[in-house]
């Protein structure tokens, strides 16, 4: 965790009250924190630092499930072809996230993406901000998406079919400011910064993995400025029961609030409906990008996820 960090992160347990955290170091290279912990004076509760790797989560119970899909190899193996397709010199990779970076104006200030995964769109976000910033619930996402900054490269095994595996290579383009970005574990319901201090917010296919999708909404807008800010979100909405009830969705439903589709729906709350996101943004696009997930060689699923952009 970069030292720069310690000033903006806050306690997640004690939201909507803002407390900040107390850094002790037990070991450091550079501006990076390699282990210690983040201490709540407050509530009393230790987060820790691991490996570089800051845990903020509000569970004090929470620990890395290996049952969970989103630590397994296959599946990181996945989401890093999906970023990083093009960097393996692969004709069937779509360029979503370049895509989605287009839809953001350079300006001064520091951007947040919500559930970055392996953190595509948080790298290229350091052309456009002072400082980017990327977290995930995934462990193994966020040491992997370290791992290449501190490194400039990285190695992993390509599912080609079954157990079949081959070791490829991504390398990070000189371009990018590595040093100008950061990554942690956090949930996206319960975000460890303080109100208004991101310029840029992202939140790419997270909305309709969450339990309370009009909580993490409303978690975006707390953390993002007042004024000359920007915020987007595409998802898929793809609304499951297994995720949230079908009450707190967004979308998708012909009966109850938010009857009709998510991406109409997530347009007018930012615009002030029923007052829910204050102050209100102004939409100023919506459209589609495509992306896909690689399971295997012979294997892929083409999703079509849609945004909203706006400012204020």
């Amino acid at each position: 965790m970069k030292k720069i960090l310690k000033e903006l992160l806050i306690c997640p347990f004690c939201l909507p009250e803002e407390i900040p955290l107390k850094l002790e170091i037990k070991r450091e290279e550079a501006e990076d924190v390699i282990s210690g912990f983040l201490n709540c004076k407050k509530c009393g509760k230790n987060y820790i630092i691991d490996d570089g790797i800051a845990i903020l989560i509000k569970d004090s119970n929470f620990s890395l499930d290996r049952n969970n899909k989103y630590e397994k190899p296959k599946v990181l193996s996945s989401y890093l072809w999906s970023h990083y397709g093009d960097w393996l010199n692969d004709m069937e990779w779509l360029p979503a996230y370049p895509e989605w970076v287009k839809l953001m104006q350079k300006s001064k200030g520091i951007s947040l993406d919500i559930g970055c995964a392996v953190g595509r769109f948080t790298l290229e976000m350091t052309e456009k901000s002072d400082f980017s910033i990327g977290f995930d619930l995934s462990l193994s996402f966020i040491k992997t998406a370290r791992e290449l900054i501190k490194k400039g490269n990285i190695t992993f095994e390509l599912t080609e079919e079954g157990n079949i595996t081959s070791t490829v290579e991504i390398k990070l383009p000189e371009q990018i400011k590595h040093n100008n970005l950061d990554f942690i574990v956090a949930d996206a319901l319960n975000i460890p910064f303080p109100k208004g201090i991101f310029t840029k917010v992202a939140s790419l296919n997270v909305l309709d993995k969450v339990t309370y999708p009009m909580r993490h909404l409303k978690e975006m807008n707390r953390v993002s400025a007042l004024r000359e800010s920007q915020i987007l979100i595409s998802d898929p909405f793809s609304w499951s029961e297994e995720v949230a009830d079908i009450r707190e969705w967004l979308g998708g439903k012909t009966e109850g609030e938010f009857i009709g589709f998510g991406h109409d729906n997530v347009a007018k709350i930012l615009e002030g409906y029923r007052n829910y996101i204050n102050p209100p943004w102004k939409v100023t696009d919506k459209g589609k990008v495509s992306w896909k997930i690689r399971n295997h060689r012979n294997h892929s699923e083409l999703i079509k996820s849609l945004y909203v952009k706006a400012i204020r």
